[in-house]
């Protein structure tokens, strides 16, 4: 299995409850400085930070697995067999032979098991401690995770090797989508730096509805029409965080074709 499942650092985790609950999320974890949320496809964590410190604001890019050690075994076999591919020589095959994408580690929470990608960009699969989606939870809402990289076919290949589908995109920008299996969004975005996380929404309906419920919880909401859909900006419950941008985007999905 694969499922989205990102990890959002923050200091206003009230707040944050409130917006995600605006959005037609329902809470199925609480742990105190840890809470998960359900989407109708994917899941958000929320992590207790300090105010003002390098994590308050931060989201991480994550996923959440069945069986550790399978998803290591496949990832790493799909990342060898890749390689071997690419290379198209004897030589090549006892490079990819050697490949290792993701390998066990014991986290601050547990066991779970670490991607690493050749753009540099590292992130952590973790054991879904339950399986369904919740059922109560908005069916137009997706949780969109967003790896932002300078080398997005490098971050494609491996979001191959862990098992997300591939989703048609309007355009060649180097921009990909795709979907997990088991629910939630992953996105590849070209930018320049150093690669890194981003959090994102999208819904399937009309956003204008969505609108009138955030802005009914207090939430400063703006619908803007964009080349390909609408997208409201949402006012960020971290405003003020150096590590925040200032809204949170929910597209409207809009299926090609």
């Amino acid at each position: 299995m694969l499922r989205a499942r990102p990890v959002h650092f923050t200091s206003r985790i009230e707040s944050w409850k409130r917006f995600v609950t605006a959005l037609g999320m329902v809470q199925t974890e609480d742990d105190g400085g840890w809470q998960v949320f359900d989407s109708a496809s994917g899941r958000l964590a929320l992590h207790g930070a300090e105010a003002g410190s390098a994590q308050d604001g931060r989201t991480v890019f994550a996923v959440e697995v069945g069986d550790l050690a399978e998803f290591a075994r496949r990832t790493n076999l799909s990342a060898q067999e890749g390689g071997q591919q690419e290379q198209g020589t004897q030589e090549g095959g006892q490079q990819g032979e050697g490949t290792q994408l993701a390998e066990p580690v014991t986290a601050d929470h547990g066991e779970a098991c670490r991607i690493n990608a050749p753009d540099g960009f590292s992130f952590l699969a973790d054991k879904a401690v339950h399986g369904a989606q919740c059922a109560d939870a908005d069916p137009a809402l997706a949780v969109a995770g967003v790896w932002y990289t300078a080398e997005p076919e490098a971050a494609i290949r491996t979001l191959l090797h862990v098992g997300a589908r591939p989703r048609p995109v309007p355009d060649n920008d180097e921009t990909a989508d795709f979907t997990a299996k088991n629910g939630g969004v992953l996105l590849v975005r070209p930018a320049s730096g150093p690669p890194r996380s981003g959090l994102g929404f999208e819904y399937d309906r009309g956003l204008e509805p969505l609108q009138d419920r955030l802005t009914g919880a207090g939430f400063a909401a703006t619908l803007t029409e964009e080349a390909f859909g609408s997208t409201l900006h949402v006012a960020n419950p971290d405003a003020g965080s150096p590590n925040a941008p200032a809204t949170v985007w929910i597209s409207q999905r809009r299926p090609m074709g």
